[in-house]
């Protein structure tokens, strides 16, 4: 049984979900008016929003996975694969009073350069406009949190069955010291990981110092 591109086959081994990219969790009403208008006419029994941000379609027949996706027109939110799930974002300066930085800007950022790109295994971000972390920012793959003084990175969070802090790699950064530092430790995680160890276990085997010492 051949899965469809960007679907996700359910418990039943008979329908499937599909998650559309929602970058940092923001949508328009033209977006929410596509999902109702393809729900209705397909009937999708179940839309969810998920813990990423994201939305899913669930329990679609396989013949209706290509026809939904093309009149969606969107592009996929990999669920499964190897690459950048999702990045959360809180509000930050754009609306929230205790927000200090850019979130929704930055996490829009990361998500344009990040989209596609193949890792050893899923990655997750976070980024809170404040140290208040509404962006789940200590317990993502990579988490980014603003400050006064600016961005905080840090890595190795995970909130799986074995919870994990992630560790602060540096602070008081520009959004552009800290991209450019996102990136080079996901070129390090890149080289240096086993296929599937996610970045929390890559953290702990690899130790945070030699870590900084790699790539600061």
């Amino acid at each position: 049984m051949t899965t469809p591109d960007g679907a996700i086959l359910q418990r039943d081994k008979q329908t499937y979900a599909i998650v559309p990219r929602t970058p940092a969790g923001m949508l328009t009403p033209d977006v929410l008016e596509t999902i109702a208008y393809v729900c209705r006419k397909y009937e999708v029994p179940i839309i969810k929003i998920t813990s990423g941000q994201r939305m899913a379609l669930v329990g679609m027949k396989e013949e209706q996975v290509e026809p939904i996706w093309e009149e969606l027109k969107w592009k996929v939110g990999r669920a499964t694969e190897l690459c950048v799930h999702y990045v959360q974002a809180c509000p930050g300066t754009a609306v929230c009073k205790l927000g200090v930085q850019d979130s929704l800007g930055f996490g829009l950022e990361i998500e344009e350069a990040m989209y596609g790109k193949p890792f050893p295994a899923k990655v997750k971000f976070g980024v809170s406009g404040c140290p208040m972390c509404c962006g789940e920012s200590r317990v993502r793959d990579i988490g980014l949190i603003g400050t006064k003084k600016g961005w905080e990175v840090i890595v190795g969070g995970n909130s799986g069955p074995r919870p994990r802090i992630g560790d602060t790699i540096a602070k008081d950064l520009t959004q552009e010291e800290a991209m450019a530092l996102v990136e080079k430790f996901l070129d390090y995680y890149r080289e240096n990981s086993a296929k599937r160890v996610r970045i929390s276990k890559f953290v702990e085997k690899t130790g945070i110092e030699a870590i900084k010492e790699a790539i600061l």
